[in-house]
């Protein structure tokens, strides 16, 4: 879109957040008049105020739906996912919002007909319905297909096509000549039957709320509409258009113009033949299975505040890494009653996807927050939802599931291998994904590295971490009080290395060691006995906080996904943007590689080096620059 065309871009673009300040003055009336002067009526201010929250939660309750995966994936019509280059394209959507708020104030000041129109009148609504249909309806269709051609596409039209994927937020998001255009299209049957003191309140609200439920719908890449509607009831197909009729515009854009008639396109000559046939498909094949995933990471929900950080509930804070905000709090009742919910009633579900090389890679949740995994109690239903995801993926094909977090728990089912061994004859491979996440960790250690403490020594993770470190003549304080398991570690190893492992029971024994692998959460007087300058390395959930401002701590182990990832749109919790944790990385070699075994229990030291090899072969990166002479090597 060129920069330099009138009207192509919004003033209000550096604002940022700071744009909803202009709605400042409107509120400033409203409280005015409701406080000061003790007028108890509704005002135009007041109005306007209440139908820009309708019309923005009507776009927003259109995008939630659509992106509740676990409801509507056999609805899709256009199967890709949506990424983060659009949902940034799309950050500013209600920007028109904003616009047809400012225009609707100025006609109220200079019509005064308008402050006192009465709540209902039927003969209004009537005019309004011949308007749009003899007016707002061609006009927009003939508008639409000047918007294709040429200067008019290329600088304008153009930014509302870039959205390789609609969404019902794609609908407003376009250039600020177009939606002037569109609120005279808008106006044109309200301003009629107004002036022929026909007006109402509930023509306003009801036209312009279904204007926006229908533009939404239409952009919702979801097929609601039954084709046997249209087969009861043919002359119907002229009369509204479907989701499925107006994405064929998006992909095939010299047809189907219509705002939301098609007897124009019939009219018109721009009525694209697949139409009606596309839309049966659809509605046929919501009914059936969608496409069988290759790969399925099975997570959980982290608390309460975090499970806003999905799409279908906030897209665009989905697309950031996630952190505590503010305008979270409203939104914590519905989590809770959600949270609720889920414990009595729900099951694993889809929480997104993405593509990698032809292969769909989906996530599933486990209805479960993190601290319900450490209620003795709901140990045997949490392992219950697993093993039913674990099923499920085996009945219907998936050839890898990768295990997240406490998913895997040690306590709770062994790192999986309750599962395998329980169902010996699976042919899905289930996975931790902890060899990857030992590799990750090894590689920030630089191969100078005399000594390491490491906490946590005994848990799988840290077990592996020693035995390799061992191997290159590391030696490795392990910190725990059981003498037991750490000899039984310490007798894994070559005789030749046993030596490097040495059993520490006290902080005080790592004050002179700069390399600290943290595996068991620690407060700011056990970091305190580190040195200056050490490096916190770290396999703790959740992440240990950087207390000591004269040390450098690391993150939990991650990749980064290929370059040619297609679809990603959700960061994975406070993961960047394209990062996955090394558990989810590790199910994605272990899919891409084919490999026939599952990845449960112990981890095999002698593989640390294979899976590490095979997941830079496929093009995962580490996302923390590694040291020059890292043990393992980039």
């Amino acid at each position: 879109m060129g920069s330099t065309a009138p009207l192509s871009t919004w003033p209000w673009r550096n604002l940022g957040a700071f744009k909803y300040l202009l709605y400042g003055p409107f509120v400033s009336k409203v409280l005015y008049e409701r406080f000061y002067e003790g007028n108890n009526n509704f005002s135009w201010c007041f109005h306007l105020l209440l139908l820009y929250v309708c019309r923005g939660l009507t776009y927003v309750f259109w995008n939630t739906y659509s992106n509740m995966l676990f409801l509507t994936r056999n609805r899709r019509i256009l199967q890709q996912g949506v990424d983060f280059k659009q949902i940034d394209h799309e950050w500013d959507w209600d920007n028109f919002l904003i616009l047809q708020t400012l225009i609707a104030a100025m006609a109220c000041y200079c019509f005064p007909f308008l402050h006192d129109l009465p709540l209902w009148n039927v003969k209004g609504l009537l005019v309004a319905l011949v308007l749009h249909v003899g007016i707002s309806e061609p006009l927009y269709y003939w508008l639409h297909k000047k918007f294709h051609e040429g200067y008019l596409f290329r600088h304008y039209h153009s930014f509302h096509h870039a959205a390789p994927v609609p969404q019902a937020i794609t609908a407003g998001n376009a250039t600020p000549l177009e939606h002037l255009i569109l609120t005279a299209i808008i106006a044109i049957p309200i301003a009629g039957a107004s002036m022929l003191g026909l007006g109402s309140l509930v023509l306003i609200y009801a036209y312009v709320l279904g204007f926006d439920f229908l533009r939404s719908m239409g952009h919702s890449n979801i097929e609601i509409i039954p084709h046997q509607l249209f087969e009861a009831f043919p002359l119907l197909r002229l009369v509204v258009y479907t989701p499925t009729y107006h994405s064929l515009h998006h992909t095939d854009k010299g047809t189907n113009f219509c705002l939301f008639m098609p007897l124009f396109d019939a009219l018109g000559n721009t009525l694209n033949s697949k139409s009606w046939q596309l839309h049966k498909e659809i509605s046929l094949n919501s009914r059936k299975n969608s496409r069988v995933p290759d790969f399925v990471f099975l997570v959980h929900i982290v608390d309460v505040s975090s499970s806003t950080h999905v799409q279908f509930a906030l897209r665009t804070f989905a697309s950031l890494p996630y952190r505590f905000r503010f305008f979270l709090i409203p939104f914590l009742p519905i989590a809770l009653t959600s949270l609720i919910l889920m414990w009595l009633l729900s099951k694993t579900f889809l929480v997104t996807f993405y593509n990698l090389r032809g292969r769909l890679h989906q996530t599933w949740a486990v209805p479960r927050f993190g601290f319900q995994y450490f209620l003795p109690f709901a140990a045997d239903g949490i392992n219950k939802q697993i093993e039913d995801a674990i099923l499920r993926a085996d009945r219907i094909g998936v050839k890898v599931i990768s295990l997240a977090a406490l998913n895997k728990n040690e306590a709770l089912n062994g790192g999986g291998k309750l599962f395998v061994d329980k169902h010996p004859n699976l042919r899905v491979r289930v996975v931790h994904g902890n060899t990857l996440t030992a590799a990750v960790i090894l590689n920030e250690i630089p191969k100078e590295v005399e000594e390491v403490f490491l906490t946590g020594a005994t848990s799988k993770l840290g077990r592996v971490i020693a035995l390799y470190l061992c191997r290159r003549k590391i030696r490795v304080l392990m910190l725990t009080l059981s003498a037991d398991r750490f000899q039984k570690i310490q007798k894994e190893a070559p005789p030749e290395y046993q030596s490097y492992l040495v059993q520490v029971t006290k902080y005080q024994a790592a004050q002179n060691c700069k390399t600290w692998i943290v595996g068991k959460w620690i407060t700011y007087k056990e970091q305190s006995w580190a040195p200056k300058g050490t490096h916190f390395h770290q396999f703790v959930v959740p992440p240990i906080l950087p207390f000591r401002r004269d040390c450098t701590y690391g993150d939990l182990a991650a990749m980064r996904l290929p370059e040619d990832v297609e679809g990603l749109g959700c960061c994975e919790y406070t993961m960047e943007r394209g990062v996955v944790h090394a558990c989810h990385a590790g199910g994605v070699v272990h899919s891409l590689e084919g490999w026939s075994h599952h990845e449960v229990g112990a981890i095999d030291v002698d593989r640390i080096d294979v899976v590490w090899k095979a997941a830079l072969k496929h093009g995962l990166r580490p996302v923390s620059s590694p040291p020059s002479s890292s043990l393992l090597g980039s």
